[in-house]
């Protein structure tokens, strides 16, 4: 190698030369005062300019889809229906975030006149959501595309306003590299600012990246290790900001027993293919997987042995997630193992597998996260069900598979579920997470930030910041809160205004 990055393909593990070299920290500093000239330009942009330039994000990377399909394939091993999927996903992000920008309830626009109260005389008090200003994104290695460069924590600082910095994924960087390309293209062809939109590589630029005075919210899809090495920079700063991390978790699923006296075979084969949907390498893949002790659980074991048998050996993302899941499965030697049916190829493939436990041999180990195409089932008695749904620690999602008609086991576990994650599920399975305004992606430690979310349209909460106006001209407060025709959702003394 000569000083560029490399690409590697997780099919065979071999690594080719790119044109793509490590971004400096003096061009870092660079890149983060062009975003700085470029987030008042943005936000003066207006609501209506900033829907424009992310329709044509999603326009241009749709144009481009086959190149970058291809691309993201040769760089993910996810193949090319998932990717295909994954880019749909991303176009619509875009697409939802420019509805959202234009409705504009997301600002928390509040109007209080003068008026007389109990507490005195009130003066004239105007409020809402501003942008922050420029955004550092970490790309997610599972996700090239819909947690990437393109993905929903770039659409959504977009759309509050806010410049971005994508530090493109390792895994990734050729995929990194195109997709920044066409969103760069967009946003000229949509009038946006220069440095609306860049790119920056290599480990030593996510560090100057988050030490940046110029930076003022940092989103982090990724491992703890990673998380917390960033978190320590952003806590040295003079100027601490907000590190937004979405880490992962186990995600457990509580099967009742009246839910597998109804469908224990459903259920067995759902859990396989959930854990093992993209070769396990989802944050909501469901890793423990608590089944009651009797005729009933075994049934569901069997079907999820029966189809786990069937599963073939997928290629991990990098050699570094490959090495950490042989390591994992290497520490179960001697635990009761399902495993795939096919011995593991070239490049990063794994064989998939799900140890089985009972709830007395339930150790802390088994309660963290293991990346990859491995679950634990936890065969328990009534009796332990209580200490068990105790000791999880907190998830992105909670699943629960509970019966028809009245469920006394389904009802409790919930109450207990209900504080220890974001999602509550009921008789599916997580590995999915639609993207839409209902939508909660975020949990209690050690899954995220629990405040909010990092899917749906009130992820933008994360790149905005409440002002006050009082006594203020009217030219100088913007035209959201200005008297006469509400020109988005807004609260005016006290009353919800609509737009006419």
């Amino acid at each position: 190698m000569t000083g560029r990055i490399g690409s590697t393909d997780p099919r065979t593990g071999a690594t080719a030369e790119t044109d793509l070299v490590a971004t400096t920290r003096a061009e870092v500093a660079a890149v983060c005062a062009g975003a700085a000239a470029a987030s008042p330009a943005l936000e003066r942009l207006g609501r209506a300019g900033r829907a424009r330039l992310l329709l044509a994000m999603a326009d241009r990377l749709e144009a481009q889809r086959e190149e970058v399909v291809s691309v993201a394939d040769r760089e993910t091993a996810l193949g090319r229906s998932r990717l295909d999927g994954e880019l749909n996903r991303t176009a619509y992000q875009l697409r939802l975030f420019a509805e959202v920008a234009e409705e504009g309830s997301y600002l928390e626009a509040t109007v209080d006149h003068p008026a007389d109260t109990p507490m005195g005389p009130r003066p004239d008090l105007r409020r809402m959501l501003v942008p922050t200003g420029p955004v550092a994104v970490f790309g997610a290695g599972n996700f090239p595309l819909a947690f990437s460069v393109p993905g929903g924590d770039t659409a959504a600082a977009l759309a509050a306003g806010c410049a971005v910095v994508v530090k493109a994924h390792g895994s990734h960087p050729l995929t990194s590299a195109l997709c920044g390309k066409i969103l760069e293209e967009a946003a000229a062809r949509a009038g946006a600012p220069d440095a609306t939109i860049t790119v920056v590589f290599g480990r030593e630029a996510g560090e100057a990246l988050v030490t940046d005075p110029a930076i003022t919210a940092v989103s982090f899809t990724g491992g703890h290790s990673g998380a917390t090495a960033l978190r320590a920079l952003i806590a040295a700063r003079p100027d601490p900001i907000p590190f937004y991390g979405e880490l992962g978790s186990v995600n457990p699923v509580v099967v009742t027993a009246r839910a597998v006296a109804e469908r224990a075979g459903e259920i067995g084969n759902g859990v396989v293919g959930s854990f093992t949907l993209g070769g396990g390498q989802f944050c909501t893949k469901p890793g423990l997987v608590l089944v009651p002790k009797g005729p009933g659980g075994d049934r569901l074991i069997e079907a999820a042995g029966a189809a786990l048998a069937e599963v073939p050996s997928p290629a991990l993302l990098n050699e570094g997630i490959a090495e950490s899941f042989g390591k994992a499965i290497a520490s179960l030697s001697g635990r009761q193992l399902l495993t795939g049916g096919e011995k593991p190829g070239t490049g990063f493939t794994v064989r998939p597998a799900a140890v089985l436990v009972t709830a007395e041999n339930l150790d802390a180990g088994l309660l963290a996260e293991t990346f990859g195409p491995v679950t634990v089932f936890v065969r328990y008695s009534a009796d332990q069900l209580p200490g068990l749904l105790a000791r999880l620690p907190g998830s992105l999602v909670a699943t629960v598979h509970g019966g028809a008609g009245e469920d006394p086991d389904r009802d409790s576990a919930v109450e207990v579920l209900r504080g220890r994650t974001g999602r509550l599920l009921f008789d599916g399975w997580p590995t999915g997470v639609a993207v839409s305004w209902a939508q909660h992606h975020g949990g209690p430690w050690p899954a995220t930030d629990t405040q909010h979310t990092s899917v749906g349209t009130t992820s933008i909460r994360r790149f905005l910041r409440p002002v006050a106006w009082q006594n203020a001209p009217e030219s100088l407060v913007p035209p959201e809160l200005r008297d006469g025709t509400a020109l988005v959702p807004r609260r005016v003394d006290g009353v919800l205004v609509l737009p006419s």
